[in-house]
């Protein structure tokens, strides 16, 4: 069954994104930033994500610095949702396989996250490796956020 990990900060978002998913046939799971995503990720691999952009703890931008340096995920297909410009975007992260401008369009979501969900993430070339500055940026990330209670 194809499944797809959803990472929205805004609930009432995420409830609607889950019953149009789970109505199209994916199995979903909810998070509401890129920190409880990872947790996530280490629990269960997921078809695909799909991520909001601008949210706490973690962005969808950091998520996918994240996903893309751990050799386990980084064959992941993620899709970034935002109502940010896209190339906004593309200068913190530009690894991701689609982008969806908010408010977008339901049937086009369906259809592109069935396409990434059929054909997966299309093969990187060997030197789009994440280097060693991407490593430290992630890193930093991790170390500079204090844990909420």
């Amino acid at each position: 069954m194809k499944s797809v990990l959803v990472v929205e900060d805004e609930y009432g978002n995420a409830e609607v994104l889950q019953l149009l998913l789970e109505s199209a046939g994916y199995q979903v799971r909810l998070t509401s930033n890129g920190r409880e995503a990872l947790v996530e990720l280490a629990r269960e691999r997921p078809t695909l994500v799909l991520t909001d952009y601008m949210m706490p703890r973690m962005t969808g931008g950091e998520l996918g610095l994240a996903l893309r340096a751990d050799p386990q995920l980084r064959d992941i297909p993620i899709v970034i949702m935002s109502a940010t410009e896209e190339s906004a975007i593309q200068s913190v992260f530009a690894d991701y396989d689609a982008f969806l401008r908010k408010p977008y369009n339901a049937e086009q979501m369906l259809a592109v996250l069935d396409r990434l969900a059929e054909s997966g993430r299309q093969p990187q070339a060997p030197d789009a490796q994440i280097d060693e500055s991407v490593r430290q940026l992630l890193r930093g990330i991790s170390s500079s956020r204090p844990e909420e209670t």
